[in-house]
């Protein structure tokens, strides 16, 4: 059985960032001669998700949350991991109080009526807990969980709703005014037009969240500003889909999509790649796992963001067979968790919505999961 890398101490040490790649081959730069069509790429896709869901095992002995939660984002609710030798459906294992390391709750008690919530501790940079805010409720979220949805933390019993009031009281206590995750979490669960009165006794609202995240630097936001991006791309289609209108911070968040959508293609390289430097300039390296995390996290971004006609354009679909073969360079490597299963979140999407334009079915590959041997 093939395991993903973090097995050893060594390997830990050597990374450096939530996005970081490990050492690789390089890359053939060779520019792609021939223009494909999306249903020349689909095929490669499904291959590339099929291994990657059922040849990349992860367990509860040898790997972290931050690991495993990042495969729940790929994969959703079905999603399996091995616990004791046995396969488990990982979303319903924690849920129901099942135990990894990272995996961190608590139960509080905020205001007069001494309403209990649920808090996630926070482990930033560790790789092991959660590094970002609301982190592990957006992935969760995104694997279909629902407010009734009960949580088990210790002795108690609680529900998602219960996570997502306590999430609502801490948003003034977000010290980095990151809420890239905080967006795709609540704008899943609630209407796009939700207010309430948070720990500091102001009105909050996704809205104002919303605004101070379209207000952000990409440059110096986590993997070159796509979370931001994808935060802000979940929250805009979410709200159109309800008839919300297109002002104030959703006409900002509108903006800041559309503008790195076009840097995006400017600085696209000649093989299909996307800039290592993100939405910066343009950057190249020969680094393969430095490409998988850059072109990885971009396609996941664009396969959310582009409207029908936009995703099939010939530079997307260039990107996508790149992102595919930089799939099978590494198909026998240990890759860094956060890139392979952020790029493969997005040919999930990729796949989902190509599939459903093109009649086909568009379910994702954890639907269709083989228990582990």
């Amino acid at each position: 059985m093939r395991s993903l890398g973090w097995l050893s101490a060594a390997w830990l040490a050597a990374s450096l960032s939530s996005c970081g790649p490990a050492g690789s081959p390089t890359v053939d730069k060779t520019p792609v001669q021939a223009e494909i069509t999306p249903e020349d790429v689909l095929p490669q896709v499904e291959e590339v998700l099929e291994f990657t869901l059922h040849e990349r095992h992860l367990s509860i002995e040898q790997h972290a949350a931050w690991q495993i939660l990042h495969g729940v984002l790929a994969f959703g609710a079905e999603f399996q991991v091995e616990h004791n030798g046995a396969p488990v459906a990982v979303v319903d294992y924690l849920l129901d109080g099942g135990t990894a390391k990272g995996w961190e709750l608590e139960v509080v008690a905020e205001g007069q009526t001494g309403q209990r919530g649920v808090r996630t501790l926070m482990d930033p940079g560790s790789q092991t807990g959660q590094g970002h805010a609301d982190q592990w409720l957006a992935y969760l979220s995104e694997a279909g969980v629902g407010l009734d949805r009960t949580i088990r933390v210790g002795s108690d019993l609680l529900t998602i709703q219960d996570w997502v009031r306590q999430i609502q009281l801490d948003v003034p206590r977000n010290v980095t005014r990151e809420y890239s995750w905080t967006l795709v979490a609540l704008t899943s669960l609630l209407p796009t037009d939700a207010t309430w009165t948070a720990a500091d006794d102001a009105t909050w609202s996704i809205a104002r969240l919303v605004e101070i995240e379209a207000g952000q630097e990409l440059s110096t936001s986590a993997c070159g500003g796509t979370h931001r991006l994808v935060g802000l791309t979940r929250a805009l289609t979410r709200h159109r889909a309800h008839g919300g209108e297109v002002t104030g911070s959703w006409a900002m968040a509108a903006d800041v999509i559309a503008r790195a959508i076009e840097d995006a293609r400017r600085y696209q390289n000649a093989d299909g790649s996307f800039s290592t430097r993100y939405f910066e300039s343009a950057g190249s390296s020969p680094d393969v796992a430095q490409n998988l995390g850059s072109t990885g996290h971009i396609v996941e971004f664009l396969a959310l963001a582009l409207d029908d006609q936009q995703l099939r354009a010939a530079w997307v679909t260039r990107a996508v067979q790149h992102l595919c073969e930089l799939f099978r360079m590494t198909r026998d490597m240990p890759v860094e968790c956060g890139a392979l299963y952020h790029a493969a979140h997005g040919l999930v999407a990729y796949r989902q919505r190509l599939g459903a334009s093109a009649g086909e079915a568009s379910t994702a590959p954890a639907a269709t999961a083989d228990a582990l041997p």
